[in-house]
């Protein structure tokens, strides 16, 4: 029979463990720091993944000022929608096509199957961004290569003359207000989001599983609408008044005056 001090030493042995692989788990999946990846791509070679996603920006992902350079990231990197707008730098140099320059992309997709669930981190590219990291001439031999090794941070988001945009939901009503936050600089994200209807207080806006967020009222709701929002990481706070007009339609795109510097 063992005795009490052998269970002792036995029982702190597998919690030192323990602790080990914890601590392993975490150093591996720096989501929001830096790593290496695996990068796929997907969509038309010069496209921009998909002309909508699941994070709600639709025909903007094509356009200025996000010129196509975009990703659909695999679970760690969408996190239910919350990565939504996140940008990451990524720097490709393990195959001979790769220019080994650095590319800034904003996460506006979910790959939630396939290699995007296999690995910890993994960004499935736009046809645009995954030729953005090969050398002159060599896009189309790089697309061809399968599973890429890259190194990946996390970047602030900049779109150098671009102020916050919101776009309203084709199904919004006074009763329903909700919209896609777009081109915030800096963290990307969001971790709080209020509106003020005229002659109201603040109210609390629900996230959706995407860059959409809502609020659901029990009475019609009148703008003009200010709107302030708290960045997810370094927890700025921008307001943009009466960004949303009394006679606001669904499906427009009103755009503010400010961004987070």
């Amino acid at each position: 029979m063992a005795s009490s001090s052998h269970r002792y030493f036995v029982l702190l042995a597998l919690f030192a463990v323990s602790l080990k692989f914890c601590y392993c788990q975490n150093e591996t999946i720096d989501v929001a720091g830096s790593g290496t990846a695996g990068v796929t791509w997907y969509g038309e070679p010069v496209g921009a993944g998909s002309t909508g996603g699941a994070c709600g920006y639709g025909f903007a992902v094509a356009n200025p000022p996000l010129y196509a350079m975009v990703s659909a990231g695999g679970p760690s990197l969408f996190n239910n929608g919350k990565g939504c707008g996140t940008c990451y730098q990524i720097i490709c140099s393990g195959n001979p096509a790769c220019s080994g320059r650095p590319i800034t992309v904003a996460i506006t997709d979910e790959c939630p199957d396939g290699p995007c669930a296999s690995e910890p981190v993994h960004f499935d590219l736009s046809g645009t961004a995954m030729g953005a990291l090969a050398k002159p001439g060599q896009a189309d031999r790089l697309r061809s290569a399968g599973v890429l090794r890259v190194n990946y941070k996390r970047a602030a988001c900049l779109y150098r003359g671009t102020n916050i945009a919101f776009h309203m939901d084709a199904g919004a009503n006074p009763y329903y207000i909700a919209f896609v936050v777009e081109y915030e600089d800096g963290d990307g994200d969001l971790s709080y989001v209020e509106i003020q209807p005229a002659g109201g207080n603040f109210i609390p806006m629900q996230e959706m599983r995407s860059a959409v967020w809502k609020v659901n009222s029990g009475s019609a709701l009148k703008g003009p609408f200010n709107i302030r929002l708290t960045s997810a990481e370094s927890h700025k706070v921008v307001v943009a008044y009466n960004v949303i007009p009394a006679n606001w339609k669904a499906s427009e795109t009103y755009r503010s005056i400010v961004n987070f510097k």
